[in-house]
């Protein structure tokens, strides 16, 4: 600020008023709906009893409960693996069809702007309603994927899909990366489409095929898109709840195949769960903590790894 005239500092003041005066509204926002009930989160996990404000301070006893041997570490942990095979389907599935669906939407072709609209429309629906309408097209006794395959004589591949253990987690993973693909897909194609004419000139030139220009030369620039991608999956997945809560209910059914961080928290912390029946807010405090410090690591780890790749490439 040295050397500056009144007037200049005057005129730098006020420009920096303006943009927080901008800033102001999205940060009354945050800070009144995301960073007040985050610390509150964080210190009731350190308190105990029942109902939805406990007033006893417990410690680390919630942390305890959830990381020392016993029946809530096993329920925790039992989340916590769901949650993962849940972000690896969706990561395997949906995002590689919006990366493949991106390349094909790319081209010109005649209806090009229908079948990109098609392929958003699912992201359109309510979750609930997809959980509904994919709980009737799984149904074992008269949902259409069931008869499909009886009639074309594949009897022994039909399943009560929703009420095996087995199968009830990845059914719903593809349901939701059904809905969820048009995300990625749209993100991919304006990456692409942002992609210089004179690469993929140059790529024509040196004789590469279109599965090799779209291999060498699309992949590695759109991969600060991937890592935005994975992040959007990995956090959506991480707190997804309303399609769990559509086509498995709250407890995970069945036995627990289903069950994620965000069902068991709502579970341990609002509902309430037996024998006592009682919400324990305290605890549900500590598994939504427990939870932001998973999907915290995750993030940086991505925007890390992202990072290093932008800069050795």
């Amino acid at each position: 600020m040295y050397g500056l005239t009144p007037r200049t500092r005057r005129l730098g003041a006020r420009r920096n008023f303006h943009w927080w005066l901008f800033l102001a509204p999205a940060l009354i926002v945050y800070v009144g709906f995301m960073a007040l009930p985050l610390i509150n989160s964080m210190r009731l996990s350190f308190f105990t009893g029942p109902g939805l404000s406990p007033s006893e301070f417990a410690g680390l006893d919630n942390y305890r409960a959830l990381l020392l041997p016993g029946r809530m570490r096993d329920a925790f942990l039992n989340a916590l693996g769901n949650n993962v095979i849940f972000f690896i389907i969706s990561m395997l599935v949906q995002n590689t069809l919006g990366l493949l669906f991106a390349e094909l939407l790319s081209r010109p072709f005649r209806g090009r702007t229908i079948y990109r609209a098609l392929v958003f429309l699912p992201a359109t629906l309510s979750i609930i309603v997809c959980g509904f309408l994919w709980t009737l097209l799984l149904n074992p006794r008269w949902g259409i994927i069931n008869s499909t395959l009886e009639s074309i004589g594949l009897e022994s591949l039909t399943r009560p899909w929703l009420g095996d253990s087995t199968y009830a987690l990845p059914a719903i993973a593809l349901a939701s990366s059904w809905q969820n693909v048009g995300l990625p897909t749209i993100i991919f194609l304006a990456g692409m489409l942002n992609i210089p004419d004179e690469l993929l000139e140059a790529a024509a030139l040196d004789g590469a095929s279109k599965w090799r220009t779209f291999w060498s030369v699309k992949v590695p620039l759109l991969k600060p898109l991937i890592g935005i991608v994975t992040i959007l999956t990995f956090v959506g997945n991480f707190t997804a709840f309303d399609i769990i809560f559509g086509m498995a209910t709250s407890r995970g059914e069945p036995q627990g195949a289903t069950d994620m961080l965000a069902t068991f928290f709502y579970r341990i912390g609002i509902s309430g769960e037996p024998p006592t029946g009682q919400p324990n807010a305290g605890l549900g405090a500590a598994i939504a903590t427990m939870t932001f410090l998973i999907l915290s690591i995750g993030v940086v780890t991505v925007l890390r790894l992202t990072r290093e790749n932008r800069d050795t490439s």
